[in-house]
């Protein structure tokens, strides 16, 4: 089985309650190895800042979801090798430095970038990276 690389979108669904989180949390039956680069904590506690600045949850409740994160089996890997091949993407693909990091990450590895950023999905689907992105459905 390949691997899979996760971003913040698909990591948000095991935290809150959101569509297609039941899809998402079966990604965590320790059947797969999952891989994100480095950049997956920072956008993950960007979204739990939102739900706290929205007054969705408490300070103590993200507190809490941030510190579970943390403990997800998921491998991290330095973007910063990754970086220049990402950028490239971005200039090729039109879609941000950020979301290159995941899909350069997927490359290579020869994983599956699973995503739940259906307008990024949209945006590789006729690219010569299709093969690598798979929309969470």
């Amino acid at each position: 089985m390949k691997p899979i690389v996760v971003d913040a979108s698909v990591a948000a669904k095991w935290f809150f309650p959101e569509e297609q989180s039941k899809l998402a949390l079966r990604l965590l039956d320790g059947k797969r190895r999952l891989l994100a680069p480095d950049l997956f904590h920072v956008e993950f506690g960007n979204i739990a800042w939102k739900y706290y600045r929205r007054d969705l949850l408490s300070a103590d409740e993200i507190t809490e979801i941030v510190r579970q994160f943390q403990l997800l089996p998921v491998e991290i890997h330095a973007s910063e090798s990754f970086v220049p091949l990402a950028v490239e993407l971005a200039m090729t693909t039109g879609r941000t430095v950020y979301d290159s990091l995941y899909l350069t990450l997927a490359i290579e590895h020869d994983a599956v970038f699973m995503t739940a950023d259906e307008r990024f999905s949209n945006a590789i689907k006729t690219s010569p990276f299709a093969r690598y992105v798979r929309l969470l459905e």
